[in-house]
C-alpha cells in the first residue's frame, strides 16, 4: 500500500497550485528558470545527463556529506537551523519542503546565517534588492511532469525526450511520479517526473531589501515566548497515542498501535524524555490509520532503516519547531550506515524520505493542543 501524499502544492514564490496541473507530493516549483546569479558548488561525482545537471544525484550527493559528518554533528545543525523556523520564501512568507529544508537548514548553519528566510535572485531584483557580487546559492530542486509521448500495447515508450519512467519521488513503478495511466491501446500517453535546479539566497545575502521582508521565520517567533517542554507535550496531548511506559527503551509498535518509553524517571532530562517520545510519535502517525507509510515493496530489508530515516528527519522538524535543539534521543539505536547504503544506492530515497517526514511533521502539527484561554 502507497503512503498518502500531500494535497498541498506551491511554486517557489509560494502560490498554490491547482491539483490539476501537477501531481501531489513536490516541493515548491518555481515560475522561473535557474537564475544566473554566479557560481554554485556541486560535487563533481554528481554527473551529467545531456549536458544536464543531474540534480537528483547532487542534492542526494549532498545529503550524504552531511550524513558522513556523524549522526551527532547532523542531528544538532538540523535542530539547531530549524529553531530559526522552517525555511520559508521572503516575498510570500511561503514554506519550503521536502529535501529543500535540509538543504537550506545546512547552508543556514554552514555559513551562520541567523535566518531561515529565503529568496530566488529574480525575486530579490523584483523587490528593487540585490544579491551581493560574489554569493553562492543554494541549489534545490523542484518537479516538473512532461509528456514523453505515446506507449504502444506492450507499454513501451513511443517517442519523447527519452526520460526514464518512475524515477519521481516515490520511485520506479510508482504511478504518482512516473509511468503512465490508463489502460491499454496505442494512444495512451506516458509522462516522466523531471527534477529541475533552482536556487535560493538568504537574506542575509541580499542588500537593499524593503522592510516588509521578515529577517526570522514565522515559525521561530510562535515559540519565543513558550517552553519547548510545553510545546511537545502540546502535540503528544493533541495526538492521543497510546503510551505505555515501564519499557528498556524506546519503540513503537505497528502491530499493537503502541509506544513504549521508560519511566520518565529513567531519563537523563524532561527534554531527552520529549525528544524520545516525539521520534516514536512520528513512528505513530505511519500506521495504517493514519498516513499508511509502507517501504517493504521498495527497500525490501532496508525498508525498517529508512523508516527510521523518516523518524529522524521528522523528528528534527518538530523539535526545531518547539526549539528543543538539545535534546538527545535515549536509547535510539544508529542507523546512520543503513542509511548511506540506501541513499548511495538510489539517489531518489531522499526525496522519499523528506517529504514523508514533511508529511509526519504537519500531521502532527495539525492536532496541537491550543493554548489554554487566558480569560478562563
Amino acid at each position: 500500500m502507497r503512503a498518502l501524499e500531500s494535497s498541498r502544492q506551491r511554486d517557489a514564490e509560494g502560490r498554490d497550485i491547482p491539483n490539476s496541473q501537477t501531481a501531489t507530493g513536490f516541493p515548491p516549483v518555481p515560475p522561473e528558470g535557474s537564475p544566473k546569479a554566479g557560481p554554485v558548488e556541486a560535487r563533481t561525482q554528481a554527473g551529467q545527463a545531456k549536458g544536464r545537471m543531474d540534480v537528483r544525484q547532487a542534492i542526494t550527493d549532498r545529503i550524504i556529506a552531511m550524513l558522513e559528518k556523524g549522526g551527532n554533528v547532523f542531528r544538532e545543525r538540523w535542530t539547531q537551523a530549524a529553531s530559526r523556523g522552517m525555511p520559508r520564501n521572503g516575498k510570500t512568507g511561503a514554506p519550503y519542503h521536502g529535501a529543500n529544508v535540509l538543504l537550506l537548514w545546512d547552508a543556514a548553519i554552514e555559513h551562520g546565517y541567523a535566518s531561515n528566510v529565503w529568496l530566488t535572485y529574480k525575486q530579490a531584483a523584483s523587490m528593487g534588492a540585490q544579491v551581493r557580487r560574489g554569493e553562492r546559492g543554494v541549489l534545490c530542486a523542484h518537479f516538473e511532469r512532461k509528456a514523453t509521448g505515446h506507449q504502444n500495447d506492450a507499454g513501451n515508450d513511443v517517442g519523447g525526450n527519452g526520460a526514464a519512467h518512475g524515477e519521481g519521488e516515490g520511485g520506479a513503478g510508482d504511478n504518482a511520479y512516473g509511468g503512465h495511466s490508463g489502460n491499454s491501446g496505442n494512444s495512451v500517453h506516458s509522462s516522466v517526473l523531471l527534477c529541475m535546479p533552482f536556487w535560493l539566497f538568504n537574506v542575509a545575502q541580499v542588500d537593499g531589501l524593503p522592510a516588509s521582508v521578515p529577517d526570522r521565520s514565522e515559525d521561530a517567533e510562535t515559540w519565543t515566548d513558550r517552553s519547548p517542554i510545553e510545546g511537545a507535550m502540546r502535540f503528544i496531548g493533541g495526538c492521543r497515542p497510546n503510551i505505555q511506559h515501564g519499557y528498556t527503551r524506546g519503540a513503537y509498535s505497528p502491530a499493537a498501535d503502541r509506544i513504549m518509553l521508560p519511566d520518565v524517571d529513567r531519563f537523563t532530562s524532561p527534554e531527552a524524555y520529549c525528544a524520545t517520545a516525539l521520534h516514536e510519535l512520528v513512528h505513530w502517525t505511519g500506521h495504517e490509520k493514519r498516513l499508511n507509510r509502507t517501504f517493504g515493496a521498495r527497500f525490501g530489508d532496508a525498508a525498517y532503516a529508512f523508516e527510521e530515516l523518516v523518524a529522524e528527519l521528522g523528528c528534527a522538524f518538530v523539535l526545531g519547531h518547539i526549539g528543543l535543539v538539545d535534546a538527545t534521543i535515549e536509547g535510539h539505536a544508529a542507523y546512520l550506515d543503513s542509511w548511506l547504503q540506501v541513499l548511495r544506492n538510489d539517489r531518489t530515497a531522499i526525496f522519499t524520505a523528506a517529504r514523508h517526514a514533511g508529511e509526519a511533521y504537519e500531521f502532527i502539527l495539525a492536532r496541537e493542543l491550543p493554548l489554554p484561554d487566558s480569560d478562563g
